[in-house]
């Protein structure tokens, strides 16, 4: 019995076009005593699968942020296609910053209003790791991409 389908190969543009149509994810970091904390926040992504999110400096993702990178984030969970996602945020300066704020206001026009807040900032996360799961399919489809620092995908199928 086949145990994963293979129905096609995934590219980038799949995991955007799929992680584009969610505007929420559960962001997970850890504090600095190494205790796992989850945040649910509105997100928005680019086409290189950066995920972009505003937060408050007063926030515990932002000290664990500042205290230690690496993060990660579930995507979608309408029926059972969802995306897990591994990288590593920064917090994006200059033109850096209002191109990202650009495609964040893109997805949340809404948010604007978000920078008169006292503290608040933006992290943009770098794929390190993704794994789309489709579990709505008999049997599921699964598909894993690692991430050069480069921002490339290589493909590993588990």
């Amino acid at each position: 019995m086949e145990l994963f389908r293979k129905a096609f190969d995934m590219t980038k543009a799949d995991i955007y076009q799929f992680i584009a149509k969610q505007k929420l994810g559960v962001l997970g970091t850890l504090s600095s005593a190494g205790s796992p904390q989850s945040a649910l926040v509105g997100i928005a992504v680019t086409p290189e699968l950066e995920i972009i999110f505003d937060t408050v400096k007063s926030s515990r993702k932002f000290q664990n942020l500042m205290s230690n990178r690496g993060c990660s984030f579930v995507v979608g969970w309408t029926g059972e296609i969802t995306v897990q996602y591994e990288g590593q945020a920064g917090q994006p300066k200059g033109v850096a910053l209002a191109r990202y704020q650009q495609a964040y206001f893109a997805r949340w026009p809404e948010c604007r209003s978000h920078l008169s807040w006292p503290g608040i900032t933006y992290f943009v996360v770098r794929p390190r790791w993704i794994r789309y799961s489709d579990f709505d399919q008999n049997p599921p489809f699964i598909e894993e991409f690692t991430f050069e620092t480069s921002g490339s995908a290589a493909r590993h199928i588990p």
